[in-house]
């Protein structure tokens, strides 16, 4: 899979930008079939950088109720976070 189908976006939050800053990890947005080894690829190939693990996390799709009926449902989504090797980082996200 190229890695430009695998990362499908960052993750723009007050914690994943604490974390950024703190423990230099960058969080993404990534396919529901993406695996850490495909995530760690596609991250050295898209911005040129070591990666020095990968953790990710699941959130299940769930029903949305609304006094008792359910209305739809809350999307779900594949989340990854990447920890850089130090003196390493990503031009993408400086200033967010």
């Amino acid at each position: 899979m190229d890695y430009s189908k695998i990362l499908l976006k960052p993750v723009i939050s007050e914690k994943a930008t604490e974390a950024k800053e703190q423990a230099n990890h960058v969080s993404f947005y990534v396919h529901p079939d993406a695996n850490k080894v495909e995530v760690k690829k596609a991250v050295e190939t898209a911005f040129d950088v070591k990666v020095e693990s990968v953790n990710i996390i699941r959130k299940k799709a769930l029903p949305r109720k609304r006094f008792g009926r359910v209305v739809g449902r809350e999307s779900g989504y594949k989340k990854a976070m990447v920890k850089l090797v130090a003196g390493e980082k990503i031009e993408f996200f400086e200033g967010v």
